[in-house]
């Protein structure tokens, strides 16, 4: 998957654990899975920067 997907997938499932808030908020146990799916997302992006920054050069 790359950066850029992971980054739209992000914003798609931030979009829902909003709504999923606020319709049933925030101790509801699908409230906690999306929260859940989207802490995985947030990951695997830090992961592509971390390895981004590994590669560039040091001056």
């Amino acid at each position: 998957m790359s950066r850029q997907e992971i980054l739209l997938l992000i914003e798609q499932k931030r979009s829902e654990l909003i709504k999923m808030v606020a319709k049933n908020g925030l101790n509801s146990a699908l409230t906690i899975q999306l929260s859940q799916e989207l802490d995985s997302l947030l990951n695997q992006y830090n992961e592509y920067i971390y390895k981004d920054k590994k590669r560039l050069p040091l001056y």
